[in-house]
């Protein structure tokens, strides 16, 4: 069984602010977190040592929106890619 979560994450523009989440993540059983409003002005893809795989795509150019997604240890040999289909939307 995979289990996938959501998280309206209000903004993961700063490393602090992805650290806390990265922290507070490890606290629950996850195999898939898909973020919402991540507010990033650029794109960022991250693979920590753990072997947790981060990808934000961007917010629109009001610094509102971006979508992206945390996979754990398990599954993120299996992706691929990650693609932002609009600001709200990845895929």
């Amino acid at each position: 069984m995979v289990t996938i979560c959501t998280y309206n994450a209000r903004t993961l523009a700063s490393v602090s602010s992805i650290e806390d989440f990265l922290m507070q993540a490890r606290r629950i059983r996850y195999d898939v977190v898909g973020l919402a409003e991540t507010r990033r002005r650029r794109p960022f893809n991250a693979v920590y040592d753990t072997g947790e795989e981060l990808a934000f795509g961007t917010c629109d150019s009001r610094g509102v929106g971006g979508a992206g997604v945390l996979v754990n240890t398990t599954l993120s040999m299996n992706i691929n890619s990650f693609e932002q289909v609009t600001t709200r939307i990845g895929r």
